[in-house]
């Protein structure tokens, strides 16, 4: 199959999850066969417009179905939150690696997600909380603007109630908190309320560059290893396949050797703000 040609996507769903993002679940309307594993993307696309690259943001496939969640960010992006259940889009991939949840086990799992960054993640947690004997400590440390830009905030709060799962949220400055597990500041500022053995954890990362640099230091100045702390670096991509050359960091490309990196390959490299 030619890995440049598109296919056709049905939207079965959509839902608004803030004033600006939306969650697509989509199925091929070919009903081919179609697989990925959580940290991976599609190239999704609309004719004239262009493609651009999304994460999943469900787990698995249900009835053939899968989901990405989109802010609205541009014409192309505005255009795709626009659709509605029914409407064709254009679609390819997967494509890239995975979130390495085999390294993880047995060991204690850190996730810091911010904004749009929460969203690639969300298939990590929904794994980590159904397999939590497979790990040891879970904390979920979650950053946006305001609370409505915390997504997916009322789903985490019911899968982690009553589980093995620490889950912190926090907000801009100067934003109302409603609930006490909701902090104030920056997403890093998490990372001093876990109580947990650096050297014995492993941390995926995804949001904003300049987080992830701050979210990766901190760790490390803590003792974690940086080829314990992984990144996700969804961006100028392209083709899908490092043919075109746009995603190029250093040696590496990140549509075919990331999106997810080891903080330790990827920090040296002054493409990035890690």
């Amino acid at each position: 199959m030619n890995p440049l040609e598109p296919r056709r996507a049905l939207v079965r769903e959509k839902i608004q999850e803030n004033r600006e993002t939306y969650s697509l679940t989509l199925s091929l309307a070919d009903h081919d066969h179609f697989s990925y594993r959580p940290g991976q993307f599609n190239m999704l696309g609309l004719p004239g417009m262009g493609e651009a690259p999304f994460s999943f943001s469900s787990l698995h496939l249900e009835r053939g179905r899968f989901t990405h969640t989109i802010r609205e960010a541009g014409s192309l992006t505005r255009s795709i939150c626009q659709l509605a259940a029914g409407d064709i889009l254009s679609i390819r991939g997967p494509y890239g690696n995975e979130w390495p949840l085999e390294k993880a086990k047995g060991r204690h799992l850190i996730i810091v997600g911010g904004g749009i960054g929460i969203a690639p993640l969300r298939p990590v947690i929904r794994h980590a909380l159904g397999n939590g004997e497979e790990y040891g400590r879970l904390y979920f440390l979650l950053g946006a603007r305001t609370e409505d830009d915390l997504l997916f905030r009322e789903e985490f709060e019911k899968l982690t109630a009553g589980r093995d799962g620490t889950l912190l949220m926090t907000v801009d400055r100067g934003e109302k908190k409603e609930l006490s597990h909701i902090r104030e500041g920056l997403v890093t500022a998490l990372l001093d309320e876990i109580d947990v053995d650096p050297e014995e954890s492993i941390t995926f990362t995804c949001g904003p560059e300049l987080m992830m640099r701050f979210v990766a230091r901190q760790l490390i100045q803590m003792g974690q290893d940086p080829y314990d702390i992984f990144v996700s670096m969804e961006r100028r991509m392209k083709c899908g396949i490092a043919h075109c050359g746009h995603c190029q960091i250093g040696a590496m490309y990140v549509c075919k050797d990331g999106p997810i990196f080891p903080y330790g390959d990827i920090k040296r490299f002054a493409d990035t703000m890690l």
